[in-house]
């Protein structure tokens, strides 16, 4: 594996596999000198545990750190009490799953504000993560629970309230850096901009930044936030990811880098291309 203190992966299995499953998307990230690979669960966790077994198994053959991206319909601060279990146990099973495979890590977008005070929607999340904490402690689960930053202010997950989340619960935040600029419809204007995230991380807790996963895309957006994904070099996307790289390098980072632009290994390589001639 690369003694880079960044790992750069792509969401999911890249779109140049030989076939379009897990063992062979592990296999084409090594071939494209990639380091690590995001397991998509967005629809749902249908990974069985044989599978998860013979993932592991690959990712360590291969050199590629893992990580999880848990099922899309999450919603903790859910009004139902059987939708706020529901979204617990989607946590819960890609959690277990991930451990399984290996992974290190993961992510999930945590809820949705609908018109309730943000002191209210705070504390019923951390309520629920701290079930999650729990049950994951319980069955000794290594994969890390990282709530992910949000790409519309209707949810919940700035910046800043992911870092209080983790001052609460000890769980570290899953940044994602086009979520955060398009939440605030176009938050890095300029590289200070992206400095002061990282000032904000790094006053919260140095070690973040030693422990880091990041998301990163181009990304489209309007005063509601993010709409969709781009490639990180086309005209319509104004989010400056080499800023985020350059960062990455002034503040000693380490941690891993997915990629989740429509074509994920070609930005993959190009940000793991940008990040080594900085």
């Amino acid at each position: 594996m690369s003694l880079s203190p960044i790992l750069f992966g792509t969401a999911g299995i890249p779109i140049s596999s030989r076939k379009q499953d897990t063992l062979s998307g592990i296999e084409r990230v090594k071939e494209l000198s990639l380091q690590a690979m995001e397991l998509e669960f967005v629809h749902g966790v249908r990974m069985k545990q044989q599978q998860a077994m013979e993932v592991k198994r690959a990712a360590e053959k291969n050199g590629i750190v893992l990580s999880v991206h848990a099922p899309y319909y999450i919603n903790l601060n859910a009004v139902e009490r059987e939708k706020r279990e529901a979204s617990r146990q989607r946590i819960i099973d890609s959690a277990i799953i991930g451990h399984t495979a290996g992974a290190k890590a993961v992510c999930f977008h945590a809820a949705y504000f609908q018109g309730m005070p943000r002191t209210r929607v705070f504390e019923g999340v951390k309520k629920e993560l701290e079930k999650i904490i729990e049950e994951t402690e319980k069955q000794e689960i290594a994969c890390k629970i990282k709530p992910e930053t949000t790409g519309k202010p209707t949810q919940f997950g700035s910046l800043t309230e992911l870092l209080e989340i983790y001052n609460e619960t000890d769980l570290q935040p899953y940044i994602d850096f086009a979520h955060l600029h398009a939440r605030e419809n176009g938050r890095f204007k300029e590289r200070e901009d992206v400095k002061k995230a990282f000032e904000e991380i790094e006053k919260t807790e140095k070690k973040l930044l030693k422990e880091l996963n990041i998301h990163m895309s181009g990304i489209n957006y309007g005063e509601k936030g993010e709409k969709n994904h781009l490639t990180l070099e086309e005209k319509a996307n104004d989010f400056n990811y080499k800023w985020v790289l350059e960062c990455l390098k002034e503040f000693d980072c380490k941690g891993t880098v997915i990629c989740e632009s429509p074509n994920i290994e070609l930005d993959a390589m190009l940000m793991k291309k940008v990040f080594e001639s900085i």
